[in-house]
C-alpha cells in the first residue's frame, strides 16, 4: 500500500487526510472510497485521461483509493494530484516522506489551483503539522505568503512525478514572498499598514466631533453609531474609517486572505482591513451564516478583524439586531447545522448609521420634520437597550453648512492612530482597548483618583450598567493613548462620557 498526505476543510479549519492506494489482481477497476463527494469521484476520468496523454501506464488492476479517516465527508478537486501520483508511481519503490500534495489535474496533465488550497495549507501550518508541500505553479502567488514552510511548485503531472522520482527538489522550491508594505516593529513583531488613502478625510467638510470620534473608534477598535440628517456625511466618514485603522500583523493579513478565499475573492494580502456593508434587506442567514447541511459563513464572520457597517440601522430586521448581541459581546458565533457545528471569530468593529426619525429631518434647522411622536418612538424602539448597550461611542451629527471646511486629512488621523496603537502594544496588550476583557481592563486601565470619582459619580447619576461603565473606561483609555498619557485622567473620562447615548 502507498499513501500521500492531503487535507479537507471542516468549516475554517483543515483536517489531515491520508490518501491510500492498493493495486490488486482482479478485473480492472478504479474506485474511490472514504465518503468522497461527486467532485472527487469525477477525478477518476480526469486522472485516467491525464495519465494516458502523458505517456504513463494505467495499471490493468483493481485500483482502490481510500481517503482516511473515512468518517469525514470530503469534497474538492484538490485531491486529484495525490491520487494521480499514487497511480502513476505505483511500481516505484519510494517514500513520499513528509509531503502534503494539493492540486487539480486537467485532462492534458496540467495542474490547476483551487480556492481552498491556500486555506488548507495556512490552517495546517497554524496547527504545526505541515512543513513541506507540493502545489501547482498557479497557487504560488497566494501560498508563498505563508512563512516558515518549504513550498515546492510544479506545472504538470509529469513534473510532479519527476519531483519524487529524481532528486531535483531544489529546482522547484519557491522563494517566500516578502511584504513590501510599510511597517512598525513592536515587541519583535512587525505590524504592516496602508499609506494609500483612496478615500480621504480631507473630502469631509465640517463634522469636527464626528471625525475625532471616528479616530478614537479606529484607535481602540470601538463600536460606533452615527446619527444625523440625510446628507450630513455619516456614510462618507464611515467609508474612510478603514484607511486609518490600526496596522495588521502577518497573522491577521493571512487570516484576512483566508476569509477572502472562502468567500470566493482573490486575496490581495494588503494591510487594509476588510469592510463589509450588508444591505438592510439582507436575510439572517446571509448576515450570520447558514446552509441546510454544511454551515457557511455570513457577513459577521467575514468581517473579522475589520469593519461591519450597518447603514440605516433601524431598518434592519429586529431579529438580526438582537442576534448581533452575542458576536458583539463574546467575539465569536456558533453556527449549528445537521452535520456540523462551527465557531467563527467575530472580533470586528461595528459601525452603524441612522436618521433621527423616519423622515430624517428631526434634527434639521432648515427642514420641517413630518413625523408624529408615535412614528418617532416606534422608529427608535426598533433598537433595544441591550443592543445599544454594546455600542461604545454615540455621535450626533449636525447639518453641513456652506461655511464648513475640510480641516484634517486621513494621513494626520492615521499617524495619531499609529501612536495610540504603539502605546497599547508596548503595554503588552494582545487586544486593542475596545476588545479588552474584564481582567485586562483592571490591568491596563490605570486611573487617577479624581478620574475614579468622576466615573463613580457618572455611573450613579446616569444609571450606567456594568457593561456601559466598562465601555466608558475603554474609550477613556483610548483617548488617553491618543494624548500619549499612560494614566487615565479626569478629562479623558469626561470626554468618554460625552460620547455616551443621551
Amino acid at each position: 500500500m502507498k499513501q500521500l498526505k492531503c487535507a479537507c476543510l471542516e468549516g475554517l479549519d483543515a483536517t489531515c487526510v491520508n490518501v491510500e492506494a492498493t493495486f490488486t489482481k482482479g478485473l480492472p477497476s478504479f474506485s474511490i472510497v472514504g465518503l468522497a463527494t461527486s467532485s472527487i469521484q469525477e477525478s477518476r476520468d480526469r486522472i485516467k485521461s491525464a495519465l494516458l496523454t502523458n505517456n504513463f501506464k494505467f495499471p490493468p488492476k483493481k485500483i482502490t483509493i481510500n481517503l482516511s479517516p473515512s468518517d469525514i465527508s470530503k469534497t474538492g478537486t484538490h485531491f486529484d494530484l495525490s491520487i494521480a501520483l499514487l497511480v502513476a508511481l505505483n511500481e516505484e519503490k519510494m517514500s513520499f516522506e513528509d509531503y502534503y500534495v494539493f492540486g487539480e489535474v486537467g485532462l492534458d496533465g496540467k495542474l490547476k489551483d483551487t480556492h481552498s488550497i491556500f486555506v488548507m495549507i495556512l490552517s495546517l501550518k497554524q496547527q504545526g503539522v505541515l512543513h513541506n508541500v507540493l502545489i501547482p505553479q498557479e497557487s504560488v502567488q497566494k501560498v508563498s505568503a505563508i512563512p516558515n514552510i518549504n513550498i515546492y511548485a510544479v506545472d504538470t503531472l509529469t513534473q510532479a512525478s519527476d519531483f519524487f522520482r529524481f532528486n531535483n527538489k531544489q529546482n522547484h522550491k519557491v522563494i517566500p514572498n516578502n511584504f513590501t508594505h510599510k511597517f512598525i516593529e513592536l515587541n519583535q513583531t512587525k505590524y504592516y499598514y496602508n499609506t494609500d488613502y483612496k478615500l480621504n478625510y480631507n473630502d469631509v467638510k465640517g463634522q469636527k466631533i464626528a471625525k475625532k470620534a471616528s479616530m478614537i473608534a479606529a484607535a481602540g477598535n470601538h463600536n460606533i453609531l452615527f446619527e444625523g440628517s440625510p446628507g450630513c456625511g455619516k456614510s462618507m466618514i464611515t467609508k474612510r474609517l478603514r484607511y486609518i485603522m490600526p496596522p495588521m500583523s502577518l497573522e491577521e493579513i493571512l487570516e484576512k486572505a483566508k476569509l477572502d478565499c472562502l468567500d470566493g475573492i482573490q486575496p490581495s494580502f494588503s494591510p487594509l482591513r476588510v469592510f463589509r456593508n450588508p444591505h438592510h434587506s439582507s436575510t439572517r442567514a446571509s448576515v450570520f451564516g447558514g446552509g441546510s447541511q454544511a454551515a457557511r459563513m455570513g457577513e459577521v464572520a467575514l468581517s473579522n478583524n475589520g469593519i461591519l457597517f450597518f447603514d440605516e440601522l433601524p431598518h434592519f430586521d429586529k431579529n438580526i439586531l438582537e442576534a448581533l448581541r452575542e458576536p458583539l459581546e463574546d467575539y465569536k458565533i456558533l453556527i449549528s447545522r445537521v452535520n456540523s457545528k462551527i465557531h467563527y471569530r467575530t472580533k470586528f468593529m461595528f459601525v452603524a448609521a441612522q436618521n433621527p426619525c423616519p423622515c430624517g429631518n428631526l434634527l434639521s434647522l432648515k427642514k420641517e420634520c413630518r413625523c408624529n411622536e408615535l412614528e418617532i418612538n416606534r422608529y427608535k424602539n426598533r433598537l433595544s437597550e441591550p443592543f445599544l448597550d454594546r455600542i461604545d461611542i454615540f455621535v450626533t451629527m449636525n447639518e453641513v453648512s456652506s461655511e464648513d471646511i475640510a480641516d484634517v486629512s486621513s494621513s494626520t488621523l492615521h499617524k495619531k492612530v499609529l501612536q495610540a496603537f504603539s502605546m497599547q502594544k508596548k503595554r503588552g496588550q494582545a487586544n486593542l482597548n475596545g476588545k479588552l476583557s474584564d481582567e485586562e481592563l483592571k490591568k491596563y486601565c490605570c486611573m487617577q483618583e479624581e478620574a475614579k470619582q468622576v466615573l463613580h459619580t457618572a455611573t450613579l447619576n446616569l444609571a450606567l450598567s456594568f457593561r456601559a461603565t466598562n465601555k466608558v473606561l475603554k474609550v477613556a483609555r483610548t483617548i488617553a493613548d491618543l494624548s500619549l498619557c499612560e494614566t487615565i485622567q479626569k478629562e479623558h473620562i469626561l470626554e468618554a462620557l460625552s460620547y455616551r447615548k443621551r
